[in-house]
């Protein structure tokens, strides 16, 4: 373990700036401009799961009570959150610590949504991501999604890209990754899997894949936000001192009942952390669909890491790798001091002084 004063003064304050953070989860809407294949929102029919809620006099008095909850940094999904961006300002004007995921297509103007982070999907690279994600709500198909979103964020400081590597896309991952440095952005790794796959098969498979992405890491250490123990958590689906599944699994409903058994089991969850549906009452389980034998979700594996310090720090040199993971976790995010910008604020802050 690494005690020096230095390393003990990064691990305090972002430390703080995790306990600063709470978050939740809000479908914003039920619709969406695209028909992704294998979006687990569609499959699992979220979108008839609930009515959605568009008095905006009634969201504003929800995203009110939600801030009175404690609630600062809300992670609006969908559907398609940029669908509907006078909900979105309701959200930022309550909640400082604003994130929305999108697939890209429709543009977030600057203008009144400057400290917003923006997290752009992007699913296998090359043409894997047309094939996947670039289908119309009628079921027409198109071209250039991913064209599309890096036009739309070109250096775009709130804007980073989950990108969902798949090992069927291996041959794209780094021409992804270079146009996305290219365009000015940053972006986190993601896991997309091929479920009917199982076995050693995928075993190995995962395992070449983890050797792709941290020789990215290694190569683009700036535009990859991704640390290598996440990259290995996310692609083994566990780590030295435990297995990511339901019983683990931090990101979810507080508040469900069918979440009970899971507040039991001893490992720690993220404080006040509900997934509200488009009716913004009505609790889905967690963050995703709910299946969690299939679940590598990003931020799920993220945030596994990040409340499971005292396990990290058991490890050789767990207090840098814990408060490593936390900087970089937290890097993605505009609204943060780990931001770039805000880094680069500081510097210049300091230098006219």
């Amino acid at each position: 373990m690494d005690d020096s004063k230095d390393m003990k003064a990064r691990f305090k304050a972002v430390r703080n700036e995790a306990s600063e953070t709470r978050a939740s989860l809000y479908h914003l809407t039920n619709q969406c401009n695209l028909r992704c294949k294998g979006c687990w929102f569609f499959e699992n029919e979220f979108d008839v799961a609930s009515d959605e809620l568009n008095d905006t006099s009634r969201l504003e008095a929800r995203v009110k009570d939600e801030a009175g909850r404690g609630v600062n940094a809300p992670l609006l999904i969908g559907g398609e959150p940029a669908l509907h961006l006078d909900r979105i300002r309701i959200f930022r004007k309550h909640m400082p610590k604003v994130s929305v995921s999108t697939n890209g297509l429709r543009r977030i103007p600057i203008e009144g949504f400057e400290d917003i982070t923006i997290a752009i999907s992007v699913f296998g690279g090359g043409p894997l991501d047309d094939e996947l994600r670039a289908i119309g709500p009628n079921g027409k198909r198109f071209a250039g999604l991913f064209d599309k979103a890096l036009l739309n964020y070109r250096n775009d400081e709130r804007a980073g890209f989950v990108y969902a590597v798949s090992i069927d896309g291996i041959a794209y991952i780094e021409d992804t990754v270079r146009k996305i440095q290219d365009n000015g952005n940053r972006l986190l790794f993601n896991y997309y899997s091929p479920y009917d796959v199982a076995g050693p098969l995928r075993r190995r498979g995962e395992e070449q894949l983890l050797d792709v992405l941290l020789e990215l890491k290694a190569k683009y250490p700036e535009t990859v936000a991704s640390h290598p123990y996440y990259l290995a958590a996310l692609m083994r689906g566990e780590t030295a001192w435990g297995i990511f599944d339901h019983t683990s699994c931090p990101s979810v409903s507080e508040a469900h009942p069918q979440n009970a058994t899971r507040f039991t089991s001893g490992w720690p969850a993220l404080p006040k952390f509900n997934a509200y549906r488009a009716d913004m009452h009505t609790l889905a389980r967690c963050c995703t669909s709910g299946e969690c034998a299939k679940c590598r979700d990003s931020q799920a594996v993220m945030s596994w890491l990040l409340v499971n310090a005292k396990q990290v720090m058991q490890e050789d040199d767990g207090l840098r790798t814990w408060t490593e993971v936390a900087e970089s976790y937290f890097s993605q995010f505009v609204w943060s001091r780990y931001h770039p910008r805000s880094r680069l604020e500081r510097i210049s802050s300091r230098t006219m002084q």
